[in-house]
């Protein structure tokens, strides 16, 4: 409460809004960097359930990210049509669509490594899996890396029709 008698409260919801967003962000592009450096053939236990728990914490982090980038569009960005009649935002949301979607293979192997791992026994994970979800793991960091980018070009109304 005494944040609120400090700044307004649409600021903070606001600012709160972004800081969610940045750091679902910062976790997204986290876990996917360590599920790309944990990776490898046949797992030990340990490994193997850290890969099923960071890929969790990318799908939240991903959800998280999403509906409060919504929420900035619709409530406190800088107004709807500032993103949505601009060419570079829906580049970004495409790369986000497609990054999201790249990553339903990873998501559905690690689900399918959750099996085993319950009963007691270890994945089987071979050298062409490993060298799949290593490619497209690269693939969805290189989508991720360009959200930013793009995202402060959209900020500074690059894109945006001038009259």
């Amino acid at each position: 409460m005494l944040l609120g008698l400090v700044f307004p409260a649409d600021l903070l919801q606001s600012a709160s809004v972004a800081y969610i967003h940045y750091l679902s962000f910062m976790l997204c592009f986290g876990a996917l960097v360590f599920e790309r450096i944990s990776l490898k053939i046949n797992p030990n236990r340990k490994e193997a359930i850290s890969m099923v728990v960071a890929d969790i914490i990318y799908g939240v982090a991903g959800i998280a990210l999403l509906v409060s980038g919504i929420y900035r569009v619709i409530k406190f960005g800088q107004g709807s049509e500032f993103y949505t009649e601009n060419p570079i935002f829906w580049t970004k949301i495409i790369v986000f669509a497609l990054v999201g979607s790249l990553s339903l293979y990873p998501t559905i192997t690690y689900v399918l490594w959750a099996i085993p791992l319950r009963k007691g026994n270890l994945p089987q994970v071979t050298e062409n899996l490993v060298s799949r979800l290593r490619l497209i793991i690269n693939i969805e960091l290189i989508g991720f890396a360009s959200i930013p980018f793009l995202a402060t070009l959209m900020a500074r109304g690059i894109g945006l029709i001038q009259n």
